[in-house]
C-alpha cells in the first residue's frame, strides 16, 4: 500500500507540515556557531619564495584548525622596485642575484622553483601584482587567494613575469573574474591605498620578514612566527593562545576534491597534507582517484598532479 506523505495542518498544535508523531510544541535548540576566538594575520607577498615554501604547511594547518581562527591575509611590500634596493643578508642588490637564493630555498623546501626569470625577464615590482590581490580581495577573499595561489605557480615553477599586464590579465581570468577590467582597477589610486593599509597594519603587527604569522587571542595576547615553520609549531602556537581549549582538527579533504580545488599539487604538497612519504606519492594517488581525473607531469625533478 502506498503511503502518502500528506501536508497536514493541525488545529489542535497550530502546526503547519508533514504529519507525524512528533507533538513536542516548544523545544530549545542551539543554532549559535562556535565563536573563532583567534585572528590570524598572515603577511606574505606574491614574490617571497620562503611563503611559497610554507604553502604544503599553511595549507593543512588551515583546513584542520581554520574553525579556531579567523584569517587575514596582507600583502608585505617586498619589493617596490630595484632602485636602492638591497637584502644585504642574503647578498642581493640586483634582480640576477635572486635567482640563485630562490634556487635554494627551493632545493631545499622541494618546492619547484625555477628562478630564471632573474635573467631572462626580472619581476620589477612585486606592489604589481599586491595591487591586483587587493582588488580581488575586496570582491572575494576566497577568490584572492585563489588569484595568489595561481599566480604563484607561475612565478616559481613556471618562470613567468607575475608583474606584466598579459600574465595578470589571464591569471584573474584563469579565477573566473574580468582579467582586464581587474588590472585596471589595480592601477587607480584606491588600489594603492587599500595596499598601503595592508602595510600600515603590518607595521603595527611589529613584522618586518615573510612569511609571518600573528595570532591574537580575545585577551590581546598574541604569539609571532617568522619564517616558514612546522605543521607542529602553528598547532603549538595556537594551542598556547587557547589554553582551556582542546583543539580538535577537522578531517582533512580527499585527495579528489583537493585536487579539484587546487587543479595543481606538488608532490611535497601531498605528502605534508596527508603525512606520506615521497616513495608512497605515487600508488596513493593512483589509489584515491580515476585516471581520467589527473594527469602526472614533472618539473625540476618534482612530481606535480594536476586536473585533465
Amino acid at each position: 500500500m502506498e503511503t502518502k506523505n500528506n501536508m497536514i495542518c493541525d488545529l489542535e498544535t497550530g502546526i503547519c507540515g508533514p504529519g507525524g508523531d512528533d507533538t513536542a510544541t516548544m523545544e530549545f535548540i542551539d543554532l549559535s556557531t562556535q565563536k573563532k576566538k583567534v585572528e590570524l594575520y598572515y603577511v606574505t607577498d606574491p614574490i617571497c619564495s620562503h611563503c611559497w615554501a610554507l604553502e604544503p604547511v599553511l595549507r593543512k594547518f588551515v583546513d584542520q584548525y581554520g574553525h579556531y581562527f579567523n584569517m587575514h591575509t596582507l600583502m608585505g611590500g617586498l619589493l617596490e622596485n630595484w632602485d636602492g634596493f638591497t637584502d644585504a643578508s642574503n647578498g642581493i642588490s640586483s634582480p640576477s642575484d635572486v635567482a640563485g637564493h630562490w634556487r635554494e630555498v627551493g632545493e631545499h623546501s622541494r618546492m619547484p622553483i625555477d628562478g630564471t626569470v632573474w635573467y631572462d625577464n626580472p619581476i620589477e615590482s612585486s606592489f604589481i601584482p599586491s595591487r591586483v590581490y587587493k582588488v580581488i580581495q575586496e570582491k572575494s577573499p576566497e577568490l584572492a587567494n585563489t588569484f595568489l595561489r595561481r599566480a604563484r605557480e607561475e612565478v616559481f615553477a613556471f618562470n613567468k613575469n607575475i608583474a606584466q599586464d598579459e600574465i595578470l590579465i589571464n591569471l584573474v581570468n584563469q579565477v573566473g573574474l574580468d582579467g582586464e577590467e581587474i588590472l585596471n582597477q589595480s592601477k587607480l589610486p584606491e588600489a594603492n591605498t587599500s595596499l598601503h593599509e595592508d602595510f600600515q597594519l603590518v607595521r603595527e603587527l611589529g613584522v618586518r620578514g615573510f612569511p609571518t604569522i600573528v595570532m591574537v587571542n580575545e585577551e590581546q595576547k598574541g604569539v609571532r612566527i617568522v619564517g616558514a615553520r612546522t605543521f607542529e609549531e602553528y598547532t603549538n602556537a595556537l594551542q598556547q593562545l587557547l589554553p582551556n581549549e582542546t583543539l580538535n582538527s577537522k578531517q582533512l579533504t580527499n585527495l579528489e576534491q583537493l585536487l579539484g580545488k587546487e587543479k595543481l599539487l606538488f608532490s611535497r604538497e601531498i605528502e605534508e597534507y596527508y603525512s606520506i612519504e615521497e616513495k608512497d606519492v605515487t600508488p596513493f594517488i593512483q589509489k584515491k582517484l580515476s585516471q581520467d581525473v589527473y594527469e602526472t607531469n614533472e618539473i625540476l625533478g618534482e612530481k606535480y598532479i594536476q586536473v585533465k
